[in-house]
């Protein structure tokens, strides 16, 4: 196998089939521009990892409206297991076997051909720039019961604007500091729900957590909102590249972080439905507030109502973080134009980033339910391909050097692909015809796009290269190439 660029010349030597394989580096040292950005440690990606994933528990209140305590409180336990662990799982092996920013756009290139690895980054990059649509309108929803001229309008789209470039100015100052800001919000957002939650122990009544009724339950808005909660652990893959020590860091941050997630969604619902009579039509976005009001008063309310407003910033800074990499990974790939890999001053992608925001912008106009639906529809095609990668190369380089390595067989990582591919099905198949017909027409402009993308390239009327400081598969007998 051979990684190309999209000009179809080839990148690197074959791989070695019967011999252990490394990732070697083909320089002793980084590119020049790469000399003094600082990398990010355990910490603030865990942080990053969790803002990519929840940002907290708003938005989940509708689980308890759609299926009653039980279930949700079940769905919270057993739907990690389904879905996030396993993608948690992946991630960390194919992202410590090929640390660099491209992340899954590199896993599916290797496994399945540069064609397939520029659909992968197109589709998720384009559910990422979609979601990220989200955070600025939910923000400025925390904040219309207070400024309700920012209920709709100019004044909405204004503040929409204005909220946008001062996030991406804050992903252009660089990582580490976007890090440690998702530790702050982090810690901001969290706090609240255990100061509640200490509150709510003399008014827990354990019987209200076993409620159900099965005849009632909403299974579409049930299944989508764990599904859209609970997914997006591949993105931190994106900024391997930027990450301190990768193989050590990156495992560790994502287990810390699937602890952090779990226990940032039950808590808050075992407090919430434990301690207030169940009203399930009154479960739905914000409730959180309206039970802080109950349990600890209107101060916690408004905390509880920051930290929402505050986490879709969180959330914002993490996603463009991990968008705009991919797109730099992609050009020193070859994939897209070189000018895709320039970075400013402060080592972040300087295109990538403006050309995320203006995604954004373009796309905030949209309702909050029609950009969940479009987004969790591409961001399944583009799980579909990771897990064909990840069983492909354990199939194809069984040996191949994977510094994390998920301690199952072949057999055992197909079984493990098993439930979360069953529950892309589910999702795809509750879309509407609408959300269909407009996710597939965007699938359809990325299969044309790389054919087009390849002709502009061989006529050379932009540039494309591939950056000679990437990593390259080498036998691992023949030890590192040096230029």
């Amino acid at each position: 196998m051979k990684l190309r660029n999209i000009a179809g010349q080839q990148s690197s030597t074959p791989m070695a089939e019967f011999h252990g394989i490394g990732y070697h580096g083909l320089g002793e040292e980084e590119a020049p521009r790469l000399e003094n950005i600082r990398k990010v440690s355990v910490i603030p990606l865990v942080f990053l990892i969790f803002y990519e994933v929840s940002g907290g528990p708003f938005g989940i209140e509708d689980c308890v409206g759609a299926a009653g305590p039980l279930l949700a409180l079940l769905g919270f336990l057993v739907f990690p297991f389904i879905w996030s662990i396993p993608e948690a799982l992946i991630t960390a092996e194919m992202g410590t076997m090929f640390p660099e920013n491209a992340g899954y756009v590199v896993w599916v290139s290797s496994a399945l051909g540069p064609y397939w690895g520029f659909q992968q980054g197109w589709m998720k990059w384009l559910s990422g720039v979609i979601d990220n649509a989200l955070y600025p309108v939910l923000f400025l929803d925390y904040l219309k019961s207070a400024i309700p001229a920012l209920g709709g309008g100019l004044p909405r789209m204004f503040a929409v604007l204005l909220l946008t470039v001062m996030l991406t100015y804050m992903n252009y100052r660089g990582l580490t500091i976007v890090g440690w800001v998702a530790v702050s919000l982090g810690i901001f957002s969290l706090l609240p729900f255990v100061i509640m939650g200490i509150i709510a122990i003399p008014k827990l009544e354990p019987s209200r957590w076993l409620v159900v009724n099965l005849h009632t339950v909403d299974w579409g808005l049930f299944l989508n909102t764990l599904f859209w909660n609970l997914n997006y652990w591949d993105s931190i893959s994106t900024l391997a590249g930027e990450v301190q020590d990768p193989n050590r860091t990156l495992p560790k941050a994502l287990f810390y972080a699937l602890i952090l997630v779990v226990c940032g969604f039950f808590f808050p619902l075992l407090i919430g439905t434990g301690a207030i009579r169940l009203d399930r039509e009154k479960w739905t976005d914000g409730y959180f507030s309206d039970i802080a009001k109950m349990i600890g008063g209107v101060w916690l309310t408004w905390w509880i109502q920051g930290a929402a407003a505050l986490s879709n910033m969180g959330m914002f800074v993490a996603e463009m973080s991990s968008d705009s990499f991919q797109l730099l990974g992609m050009a020193e790939r070859g994939m897209l134009p070189e000018l895709f890999r320039k970075r400013s001053r402060h080592g972040t992608p300087l295109v990538g980033i403006l050309f995320s925001a203006s995604g954004v912008v373009l796309l905030s106009w949209l309702s909050f339910q029609e950009i969940v639906a479009a987004e969790n529809f591409l961001y399944c095609f583009g799980m579909i391909l990771e897990f064909l990668a990840f069983i492909r190369l354990r199939m194809k380089y069984p040996t191949a050097l994977r510094p994390y390595k998920i301690p199952v067989s072949t057999v055992g990582a197909i079984l493990l692909c098993i439930p979360p591919t069953v529950l892309i099905c589910v999702v795809l198949a509750l879309a509407s015809l609408k959300v269909m017909i407009v996710s597939l027409c965007a699938v359809v402009i990325g299969l044309v796009m790389q054919p087009c993308l390849k002709y502009i390239d061989k006529k050379r009327w932009v540039k494309f290269s591939v950056n000679s400081h990437l990593p390259e598969f080498r036998p691992a007998e023949q030890g590192p190439l040096h230029l």
